[in-house]
């Protein structure tokens, strides 16, 4: 069974930075494409930034030059620097890789993590 769980959102103020992590275990055979979704209130939930195998990355528009993704696949963690937070920013931010078992290769998400960008 494989989870993914997030950490390291929280409040910060208009401007500041977040780091946020998401680290896969379980019967993991290989991960390809990591990546972070968000989902603010009332709104469907968008891509953010994503990070294939190879390294080769993808973000929204509205986080382009403000966000970075990375990942450490001897850890199976994948990483998101966000600097120059803005208001609406706020959501609540999963990540999603997919994951090859022994079995079958899936999309798994986590739980989530709330960042909030208030004054």
């Amino acid at each position: 069974q494989v989870q993914l769980v997030e950490s390291g959102g929280g409040l910060v103020q208009p401007g500041g930075s977040l780091r946020l992590s998401c680290a896969a275990s379980g019967s993991i055979f290989s991960i390809s494409t990591m990546g972070w979704y968000r989902q603010a209130p009332g709104k469907q939930r968008e891509l953010v930034a994503l990070i294939r195998t190879g390294g080769s990355t993808n973000y929204a528009d509205s986080v382009k030059g403000r966000f970075t993704i990375s990942r450490d696949n001897a850890k199976n963690t994948v990483y998101m620097q966000m600097n120059s937070l803005k208001p609406e920013d706020t959501a609540v931010y999963y990540c999603n890789m997919i994951i090859r078992t022994t079995v079958e290769s899936m999309d798994y998400w986590g739980k989530g993590t709330l960042v909030t960008v208030s004054s």
